[in-house]
Formats: C-alpha cells, structure tokens, sequence
C-alpha cells in the first residue's frame, strides 16, 4: 500500500457522539449563561431607552409619596403633585393632564387625570371646579412627599398604573407629546384598566 494515499484514521464514534451532545448543550446552555451574566454583571446593557420621564421602578405607591385618599383604581392615572400651593407650574401641568388625557383619544376612558396638592388657592380651587369637572383631588402630606421623593421640589406629573404603582415622573418642563407617547406606549403593553 502506498503510504502517501494512505486514510487518516477516522474518529470514533462514541467521541464524535460526546462532541455532538457537548455542542448541542453549548447551544441550548451558552445564551442563558451569557443573559445571566450580563443581568448580574450589568455589561452590554443598552443605554437607549423608550421612555422620556424618570422611571420608577422601586414598588413606591401614590400613598408611599403622601398622597391621601388615593385608593388603586380601574384606570391608568395622570397624577400632578405640589409639595406647597399649586402656582404656575401646578397650574400648568394640571392643564397638560388634561389635555393629554383628551389627546388619548378613543383610549381616553382607561386613563383620568388627578391633582394632590398640600395648598390649593380659593380662588384656584373655583377654577378647578369649573374648568375641571372630570379632575380627581386628594391632599398631601408634605413631610412624607419630601422625604419619598428627596426633596424633589416643585410640581411633578406622575403616571399611576390602575393598581397604584407610580411608573413614570415628570417635572414641569415636560413636553406633552412625550408624556403622550409614553402613556400611549404603556396602554397598548397593558392588559390592565
């Protein structure tokens, strides 16, 4: 026999079966391992996000930030809190609630809007009645609100899930448009309210 034609000797099978098995494992196994370890690890996390607010994701409820009388209701909430007297900025995002929740158009009766405020002017509060008939008020306790919130300061839009978990915060230069795409995005996830 020539030995330049000769076979190269072939690989067993049952080591040929062993790599097949290890590969296929590797396969099934590896992407869990790797998803694992970027969730402990924080690494090749993307930095985008499709939100325009701050994100709370901590379980805090309305009642955590000292909002009083708030029971979890049936739909999403567009809540604005003043730790002091609702002046312009108040005024101006209690406006913007409302005209977000008009803007939501046919899914404007899975979401209401609400203001909780420690001081309302009389004079405001005429107005609110008049203006705002759909508007749901509660108080707030200004000593837990600040100590929730870290002394946030100033108005604040919130977005209120139906079973009163605080999703999204806004502060008064929020642009509606966003604020709109955001509670638009969170309905069409939603199954609730």
């Amino acid at each position: 026999m020539n030995p330049a034609l000769a076979m190269p000797e072939a690989v067993p099978p049952r080591r040929r079966g062993r790599i097949q098995l290890l590969l296929i494992l590797m396969v099934v196994i590896g992407p869990m391992m790797l998803a694992t370890a970027m969730y402990k690890f924080s690494f090749w996390v993307p930095e985008g996000r499709s939100y325009h607010g701050a994100m709370i994701g901590n379980g805090q409820t309305s009642a955590d930030i000292g909002v009083q009388g708030a029971s979890p209701q049936e739909t999403w909430q567009l809540l604005v809190t003043a730790p002091g007297a609702c002046e312009a900025d108040c005024q101006q995002l209690v406006y913007l609630a409302r005209q977000i929740h008009i803007g939501l158009g046919r899914d404007a009766s899975r979401a209401s809007h609400s203001l909780a405020a420690a001081d309302v002017p009389a004079d405001y509060a005429d107005k609110l009645k008049q203006e705002y008939p759909q508007l749901k008020r509660y108080g707030l306790d200004r000593g837990t609100y600040a100590k929730a919130t870290d002394n946030l300061g100033g108005a604040r839009l919130w977005i209120v899930d139906p079973h009163g978990n605080l999703v999204l915060r806004y502060d008064g230069t929020a642009k509606g448009k966003q604020i709109l795409n955001d509670l638009r995005h969170l309905l069409k996830l939603s199954n609730i309210g």
